[in-house]
């Protein structure tokens, strides 16, 4: 499929997710009605796409003999992991289906499909049953249920219903008959002084050398190794002199140690330490260390086990006078955590931080050559094992906080794991307030486990029906629905009732319906068979704080909501209720983790006497997943918040037969996100086989995230055919973010970028710095506007950046931030890691010093484009208009909508026919966070891997979602350019001082192009491609030769085509011809349904010959000469005709 080699920085040919998941089958009366798309392949004859036909089939081989099953693991031997062409050769949506006979009555119908289903479930070479009929959509609910029962999925995708042996997604691009296929234009004078380009290029291209210089190695670089400890000066002249040394400081860090034990300060602060619960255990925890390589610990909130065991190890070891020898990390899921702890904890030593206790976190640290104990993030402790697999020095891990079950920790425990016996000297501790301690006790080994008691006052909980009892609140269907705010509307239509139940209702259904109730009274046996698990319930949150400020003692509430939208409009009805919008009474505040830290600080103020607060902390802080219930153990955490200072009270609004449904644990991080960088830290750490190591993780990924991720990584160009790291995998190794930003990055860099590329990848790894007001949104996003420019958020984001730089100049900063609405913090944090990722690009030797070269071609707005296209890729979207808006298409989602703080999304016109993007959001609908537009131009060169089509000028990507409709001689070009570009980037890679300069004419001809690409081509829509004619054919015309001349068949083009379609019995071709900006003409043919448009022309005339000839020239699948073809291509079409007629 692919016309490059392997190696090529764009990786391999895209596996759409529905191919990665399922094999394609045949059916046994399948020939009976075959399509005239597959009888016209049989005779190998032209193109066409009757009205009426079934353009959507084709004849099939069973799957059983694709070579793509060979190498599949045993668990997904069922599974296509590799695009073949056997089963499509354009990517189309020709499927292999099945087609019913007309029956006698539904039942018929049933048992036929019975049989189709027994049948399906005894062949292991078949898959899925895919069928168009009408009455089997019509019989859709009786044959889903049909199917379920005997153990097989289904769904109905528009005029499609498949039955399957494998889950179904919820959309499949190649059963869509309206997935973007594309025609590609490009003015013709643009496609001259392009050729030419070309041409010297590639004429003076034999003579041309790369750089001899070799990029720097990484060992010892920031980028990997993050220094966390000083290490022993090893200039000693003998080993008996460096323990010596050793011994010196170790006796000078007890008497330190002593000293403050022993001082007034000193024992006040022991005596508060001897207070908590976790000290009562010291000697049981040291004893378990000195016994057990790994221990685990548990202990409940409060018991002081993140801030005094760690202690404990350092000053043990110090009294041993070991103290020079121990290097204690303890790793912290958060960086504020981090901080804080290390803060806290070099305070009860009565140091200053950066002495015996540091901490270090992405940007920023503290530590010295003294610094024997390390908060740090799991992430980096990783960075440290790219440099160090050994972590030698270093004598005890304390892992904290490991019930989160992040990524990062997850893919820690593994590593550690397989660390443990070449370190039998290093001791692992793993702790949490809850964990299921038996699991992780069995996964290494049996290791004991110590439980520390913690301390919260009582409190009392109320579940739902508690709280419509006592309250006297009565549930209905209307006062459920959210219906507050500017979003009132949405808010109404998004919770109309639906066919499908979302997760949140289906996970509790069945709970709630045989629970018993009777102990209540009619008014909440009423209420409660009315409740809605998809509603937030504002209205009843409202009810209940009114009557706790009306009726409780002063305290604090804390809200749990499900995300920042619902924190936000809940404040904003709450501020409409005459008590809870008192700011006298109630003191209203929010807090979520995208805000600034200095604004979640306000809620450890104290308010007035007389106050209550109310806080809002986010249920799930990942933007791209729906809601779902949360795991008891967080229910336990959060209800035991309510008792850390006083008696308190804990609401659930949710039956209690309904916390008894939740999961006991939440389910880890490695078993809900996308494992793509994971997948490059285990390559990078050469850790062997991807999917064999995972699966020795405490809980192992499905295989198919795991075989996703792995796609994504070759189709980015990290990871070759056999899962190995290309070169550009390896840089992106050794650039600690996303592979899609350190993808960017790279690119900037080589193409002399990187200002504006560095900004956008930095503004995509912090939080928004674009605010809006809860009460200035309408000012807020006027000021944004100002700043938008390019249809493109993340060039609006450069332009802000930009600002808010010449500001700092003048030190106006913070007054340019406040007057566009932009976070002060989050500009400052871009500053920071552009800096950061300058120093990385430094360390791993592509970039120097002259920052002024980097930045050459910063200010080409399309180059700039193209690049952030590269990185982004395949976050890919299809643009389509309409009479007054337009529509949106991903492959993966089919119909997705704009987040609508882009800037994208107040155009009521794109003029551009593509969007890639940077991330998703799933909702009710599936939105895009932030975008930027594309040409075909820019796609077609920065995108990722480009395949022939069935007939020339039809180019493939994205496995066949994206096809690009073209003149055969333009297809070449894009794809002669693209594979020089291909090879200057890796170039670049393998020898990053190659001068950029020596690749002019290339450059040249892909920034012309870039830049003169106007998007004059159209989308069209249900093109049937066959593959060309074996009839020997002539030699191709060069790229710009006329294709208005006289020829066969008749006096020009027009005559041929007539003569040709009118021959077969179709009617005359039909124009229509339009004007262009530039006075040209450009013509569109029309037949049987089909659109096919010419190049521009210098007059009306000419357009149209040219729009026939390029019709002819897809009919005939090659530039063939005489009436004898004519005459033969017309039998073929007129038989086809009879055939399905």
């Amino acid at each position: 499929m692919k016309d490059r080699r392997p190696p090529s920085s764009c990786g391999s040919v895209y596996i759409p997710p529905h191919q990665r998941l399922r094999s394609v089958v045949t059916s046994d009366n399948y020939n009976s009605a075959a399509p005239v798309d597959s009888k016209l392949r049989e005779s190998e004859g032209a193109v066409l796409n009757p009205r009426g036909t079934n353009a959507s089939a084709a004849a099939a081989l069973p799957h059983s003999q694709s070579k793509g099953q060979e190498q599949v693991p045993t668990e997904l031997n069922s599974y296509v992991f590799a695009y073949d062409d056997l089963i499509s050769e354009e990517g189309s949506d020709r499927e292999f289906e099945t087609f019913s006979q007309p029956s006698a009555s539904p039942n018929d119908s049933i048992d036929e499909w019975k049989q189709k289903f027994i049948m399906l479930l005894n062949d292991k070479s078949r898959h899925e049953l895919i069928s168009r009929e009408k009455k089997d959509r019509r019989d859709f609910d009786q044959l889903a249920a049909l199917a379920t029962r005997m153990g097989l999925y289904s769904h109905m995708y528009a005029k499609v219903v498949v039955f399957s042996k494998v889950p179904l997604p919820n959309y499949r691009y190649d059963l869509d008959d309206r997935r973007p296929q594309r025609e590609v234009s490009v003015p013709l004078n643009v496609l001259k002084r392009v050729d030419a380009y070309l041409k010297q290029y590639l004429s003076k291209k034999s003579g041309m050398k790369g750089s001899s210089s070799v990029r720097s190695s990484s060992s010892g670089s920031s980028g990997t190794d993050e220094g966390l400890f000083e290490q022993p000066d090893l200039q000693a002249s003998s080993r008996a002199a460096l323990e010596k040394i050793l011994r010196r400081r170790s006796l000078q860090m007890r008497d330190q140690q002593t000293n403050w034990q022993e001082s007034p300060e000193g024992r006040r602060m022991l005596e508060f330490r001897r207070s908590l619960p976790a000290y009562k255990e010291k000697g049981a925890i040291l004893s378990a260390i000195s016994n057990n390589q790994v221990i685990i610990i548990s202990g409940e909130t409060g018991c002081g086990k993140t801030t005094q065991i760690p202690q404990f190890i350092l000053e043990s070891e110090i009294d041993s006078v070991r103290g020079a020898l121990c290097n204690v990390i303890c790793t912290q899921p958060r960086r504020i955590s981090a901080m804080s702890v290390s803060e806290r904890v070099a305070s009860e030593r009565g140091e200053k931080l950066g002495e015996s206790v540091g901490y270090k976190v992405r940007l920023e640290g503290m530590k010295g050559r003294d610094t024997h104990l390390l908060f740090c993030t799991t992430g980096i402790l990783l960075r440290k094992l790219l440099a160090d697999r050994n972590l030698k020095g270093i004598t005890h891990i304390i892992v904290d906080e490991i019930h989160e079950r992040g990524m990062n920790e997850d893919f820690l425990l593994i590593v550690l794991k397989d660390l443990l016996p070449r370190r039998p000297e290093l001791r692992l501790i793993l702790m949490s307030a809850t964990l299921d301690a038996e699991l992780f006790s069995s996964y290494f080994g049996g290791a004991p486990t110590i439980n520390i008691p913690g301390f919260t006052y009582p409190v009392r909980t109320h579940f739902l029906e508690n709280i419509l009892e006592m309250a006297g609140y009565k549930l209905t269907p209307s006062n459920q629905i959210d219906d507050y705010g500017q979003e009132r509307v949405w808010k109404l239509n998004k919770q109309t009732p639906r066919k499908r139940k979302s997760q949140i209702a289906s996970a509790v259904e069945d709970a709630v319906r045989v629970a018993d109730f009777k102990d209540y009274s009619p008014q909440t046996q009423e209420s409660l068979s009315c409740w809605n698990p998809d509603c937030v319930g504002f209205n009843l949150i409202e009810y209940i704080l009114y009557n706790i400020c009306e009726n409780e003692r002063p305290g604090a509430v804390l809200v749990f909501m499900t995300g920042w939208e619902d924190i936000s409009f809940l404040k904003d009805k709450l501020l409409t209720n005459p008590v809870l919008g008192d700011p006298s009474r109630v003191l209203l505040l929010t807090c979520h983790g995208s805000m600034a830290s200095s604004e979640q600080s306000l809620i450890f103020q104290e308010p007035e006497d007389g106050a209550k607060e109310t806080s809002y902390d986010a249920l799930n802080n990942t933007p791209c997943l729906l809601p779902t219930w949360i795991s008891k153990v967080s229910a336990r955490q959060r209800r035991g918040r309510a008792g850390r200072v006083q008696p308190g009270e804990c609401f659930h609004l949710y039956p209690k037969c309904v916390y008894d449904t939740f999961a006991e644990y939440q389910l880890p991080e490695i078993l809900r996100t996308p494992l793509q960088s994971l997948c490059l830290q285990i390559k990078s750490l050469k850790l062997g086989s991807i999917s064999e190591f995972l699966s020795r993780a405490l809980q192992s990924p499905e295989l198919r995230a795991v075989q996703n991720a792995i796609e994504y990584l070759k189709v980015i160009g990290a990871l070759d055919e056999n899962e190995n790291l290309t070169d550009l995998g390896r840089y992106l190794t050794m650039l600690p973010m996303e592979p899609k930003l350190g993808k960017m990055l790279i690119l900037g860099a080589i193409f002399n970028c990187l200002d504006p590329i560095s900004t956008v990848a930095a503004g995509l790894s912090v939080r928004d710095p674009f605010l809006t007001p809860l009460d200035k949104k309408d000012l807020a996003e006027a000021a944004k506007s100002e700043f938008s420019c390019h249809y493109s958020d993340h060039l609006t984001l450069v332009k802000a950046y930009e600002g808010w730089k010449d500001a700092e100049m003048d030190h106006a900063e913070y007054e340019y931030c406040w007057k566009n609405f932009l976070s002060a913090q989050s500009m400052k944090a871009i500053d920071a890691l552009r800096q950061e990722f300058f120093s990385l690009l430094k360390d791993v030797g592509l970039i120097d010093s002259n920052m002024t070269s980097c930045n050459a071609w910063s200010h080409d707005v399309h180059l700039i484009r193209a690049v952030i296209c590269y990185g982004l890729y395949p976050g890919i979207c299809s643009v389509m208009h309409n009479e007054k808006s337009y529509s949106l298409k991903t492959m993966e989602d089919g119909q997705v909508l704009l987040y609508s703080n882009s800037v994208n999304a107040r155009e009521s016109k794109i003029p551009y026919p593509w969007l890639v993007f940077n991330e998703k959001i799933k909702v009710n609908s599936i939105f895009l966070r932030d975008s930027t537009a594309v040409s075909d131009s820019v796609l077609l060169l920065f995108g990722g891997s480009i395949s022939k089509g069935g007939t020339d000028g039809h180019l493939k990507m994205l496995g066949g979602y994206l096809e690009f409709f073209m003149r055969p001689a333009v297809a070449d070009l894009y794809q002669i350019i693209r594979r020089e570009l291909d090879d200057l980037i890796q170039i670049k890679l393998l020898f990053p001082r190659t001068d950029i300069h020596s690749f002019h004419e290339l450059l040249s001809a892909v920034r012309l192009l870039i830049m003169e690409d106007h998007c004059e081509g159209r989308f069209i829509f249900n093109r049937q491609v066959l593959k060309p004619s074996k009839l020997p054919s002539m030699a191709s015309q060069p790229v710009l030769a006329s294709r208005t001349e006289s020829g066969p068949g008749g006096d020009n083009s027009k005559s041929q085509l007539q003569t040709l379609l009118t021959r077969a019995g179709y009617a005359a071709p039909t124009y229509k011809t339009i004007q262009l900006k530039n006075n040209q003409f450009q013509s569109t043919v029309d037949f049987n349904g089909m659109h096919i448009t010419g190049q521009p022309c210098n007059n009306k005339k000419s357009a149209e010959k040219d729009a026939a000839a390029e019709a002819l020239q897809r009919l005939v699948g090659a530039r063939q000469t005489g009436n004898e073809y004519i005459n033969h291509v017309s039998m073929l079409l007129k038989k086809s005709k009879k055939d399905h007629n």
